[in-house]
């Protein structure tokens, strides 16, 4: 109070809002000019303005009578910016520096707080400004000055050549086709600042007309800063009491806003976390971690949480890998989502993770070109899977993150036999949709998942060699002894009958038996189709008694036939790898042991109605001959034999494709506009998508 009686109230002013000019007035920023000189004096050549991005441009004349003006100086800017020619599109047509450009920038990004305001017979009128622009000399004429000055450079560098002998120089265009821009792609690049800059420089600038201060029009547009009307009806907005008008000037959550720190807008504090349902909660987390403990999980969750209760949820978001919980591949990738990768739809992704997953379940290490052959994913979405859940160790492979949970598989049973129905149900899914082998079904030989995997030393498998080798030293021993006393009595008193003695006949043509070395592990002691241990001469290195000839080329016509009636295209060395699994497969003493050389097979393939497929490999290729010879089914007898007879053809003439330029060529061939689902289905017989593009399958060398 005592303050208050000290400061009394002099006068009480009216106070007015203004709205003729609402969003239409600015304050304009000019910069420090000596006193003397006032922007009444000042000439305003041209001024033109972008109102989207509140951006003026002002062309002001300098006077060059000044003596403070230098005039040498300005002869010489305008030489450099015009040259000694002038013309309509010269800068300076006056040869001198008699303008100059100011161009604006917003001083503040928030305007609401300040207003215009105007005194006149006791009463003060405001009118809210739209914004406030510093404006700050322009210094674009320096940019064309430097064009200039590298023009006459150039022109100069080039004068020796002659201009009758003078001819443009050809220059190589390379024309790239940029792939479909998935939504992810399209965001990135709006918000990019290239595009940005794109989009400020299409706007069109609005040439403006300047009027001085004590010009009528300017008279007239002054007059707007006063309240036309003083109602109360119209001036609604000054009728508060003071706790409303307090909390006007001064609004507590906008402070407080602007108090807290920025964070991404995925990331929740734990504070915040628990907040949410128990099954959001893991959810969130699981999402995040990817894998994870069940001990871990419970702590992050809270003291006085139910495991009961997070089993329940857990089970609907991970699934059980070595005893630790891995989030769910449809999690990560929800429904009509796509990879930022490939563009590859989120149903193929969550099929290869399962596919990882799988194999984690099976063993501790994870060969990513194995996965990469299966999935025919491309590359970095395979290192994603692998990521999320192992770790890459040098020259072995991808091994599981985590140690193998043994307390939680001992102290949950069910759990773990309910996990284990689920994966066996998964892994019949698997086996339809990627056609595995018994080698991708039959775990490596380690340890079992129960227990810990044994490490073992290079020094200590030496020591276990050399006790070996001692071991049975005296036995070996004893066996040697034994089979020398054997050879002396044979040698003194056995005669040889050299009647008795079968030569083994080597194959009359000159075509070599096809190389089945390295699939020896599969025939269980099959050696070119023969066991050892049969005494058997009827079926020797391709000579068959003449009633067998027509049943091993039935045989070996119908795999042929339904080999590629599966696959469709193949490589000689697929064929060739398929055939002795195929082999493997048979009964001891099978028409087929009879030592098929490969040109008997490629015979058998083009007798079946395959051709072989040119495809122009590039020269720096590492793949083998057996590779490099590519054959395909002409006619399967079904509706897409001539879409896949026009495919083929693509390919005969180039390595690799663009998916339009497919699409294109099967449109114009076959006289019809093809869907999707019909291109896709041509495209998946025959062929194998790589890096955006499309080769045939088997000639892709990654």
């Amino acid at each position: 109070m005592a303050n208050e009686e000290d400061d009394p109230i002099i006068q009480e002013i009216d106070v007015f809002l203004a709205r003729s000019l609402l969003e239409k007035l600015y304050l304009f920023q000019y910069p420090i000019r000596p006193a003397s000189m006032t922007y009444d004096d000042v000439t305003h050549l041209s001024a033109k303005i972008k109102p989207k991005q509140q951006k003026v441009e002002l062309e002001m004349a300098i006077d060059t009578l000044n003596p403070n003006y230098c005039r040498s100086k300005g002869e010489q800017i305008a030489l450099n910016v015009d040259g000694t020619c002038t013309d309509e599109t010269s800068t300076y047509s006056s040869k001198l520096m008699d303008k100059q450009t100011f161009c604006s920038s917003q001083a503040a990004s928030n305007v609401s707080r300040y207003a215009a305001a105007v005194y006149k017979k006791g009463e003060l009128h405001l009118t809210p400004l739209h914004g406030i622009l510093q404006l700050r000399p322009s210094f674009t004429y320096l940019d064309k000055a430097d064009a200039k000055h590298r023009e006459r450079e150039a022109a100069n560098e080039g004068g020796d050549s002659s201009q009758d002998e003078a001819e443009d120089d050809v220059k190589q265009i390379t024309v790239r086709f940029s792939r479909p821009e998935t939504e992810q792609a399209r965001q990135r690049r709006v918000q990019s600042y290239e595009f940005l800059q794109k989009r400020q420089a299409e706007e069109h600038w609005v040439h403006l007309h300047y009027y001085g201060l004590k010009d009528s029009r300017s008279e007239h547009e002054r007059q707007y800063l006063f309240s036309q009307g003083h109602g109360l009806a119209e001036n609604t907005e000054l009728i508060k009491s003071p706790s409303e008008y307090l909390m006007m000037l001064m609004p507590p959550s906008v402070e407080e806003e602007n108090d807290k720190p920025m964070a991404p807008s995925n990331v929740l504090s734990m504070a915040q976390l628990r907040t949410l349902p128990l099954a959001d909660q893991i959810k969130i987390l699981m999402k995040n971690v990817k894998v994870m403990p069940f001990a871990n999980l419970m702590s992050l969750l809270g003291s006085g949480t139910d495991s009961t209760a997070v089993l329940r949820c857990i089970q609907q978001v991970a699934m059980l890998v070595q005893g630790n919980w891995v989030v769910k591949s449809d999690v990560l990738y929800p429904k009509d989502t796509s990879s930022p990768h490939s563009g590859v739809p989120a149903e193929v992704l969550c099929r290869g993770r399962d596919f990882v997953m799988w194999k984690f379940t099976q063993d501790r290490w994870v060969v990513r070109k194995e996965v990469a052959a299966v999935t025919k994913l491309c590359p970095e979405d395979v290192k994603d899977f692998l990521e999320h859940m192992s770790v890459a160790r040098i020259n072995k492979g991808w091994e599981f993150m985590l140690p193998y949970d043994e307390d939680f598989v001992k102290k949950h049973p069910d759990i773990v036999q309910r996990q284990h129905m689920l994966w066996m149900g998964i892994q019949a899914k698997l086996e339809k949709v990627y056609n595995l082998l018994k080698e991708h079904l039959t775990p490596k030989k380690q340890e079992a998942q129960s227990a810990h995997p044994l490490l073992v030393s290079g020094e200590q498998r030496v020591n276990m060699a050399k006790a070996k080798v001692k071991q049975n030293y005296g036995q070996l021993e004893k066996e040697f002894q034994k089979q020398k006393a054997e050879m002396k009595s044979n040698d003194t008193s056995a005669k040889m009958d050299v009647s008795n003695i079968r030569i083994k006949e080597e194959p009359v043509s000159d075509e070599e038996p096809m190389d089945t070395s390295a699939y020896e592990g599969m025939n269980n002691g099959i050696v070119n189709g023969l066991h050892a241990e049969e005494d058997s001469t009827d079926s020797l290195n391709g000579h068959l008694p003449g009633g067998c000839v027509d049943r091993v080329a039935q045989e070996l016509k119908a795999f042929v036939s339904s080999t590629f009636k599966k696959q469709f295209v193949l490589t000689l060395s697929e064929l060739k790898r398929l055939f002795n699994l195929h082999l493997a497969s048979l009964p001891p003493g099978h028409t087929l042991f009879s030592g098929i050389s490969d040109k008997m097979l490629q015979d058998m393939v083009l007798d079946t109605g395959c051709k072989q497929i040119l495809v122009p490999f590039p020269p720096q290729t590492a793949a083998s001959p057996d590779e490099l010879k590519v054959y395909a089914l002409w006619e399967a007898g079904d509706t897409y034999d001539q879409h896949r007879q026009v495919l083929l053809e693509i390919f005969s003439k180039n390595y690799r494709v663009r998916r339009n330029v497919i699409q294109n060529q099967l449109s114009q061939e076959c006289g019809e506009d093809l869907n999707k689902q019909e291109v896709d289905r041509v495209l998946k017989d025959c062929c194998v998508s790589y890096g955006g593009m499309w080769y045939l399958k088997g000639t892709v060398q990654s």
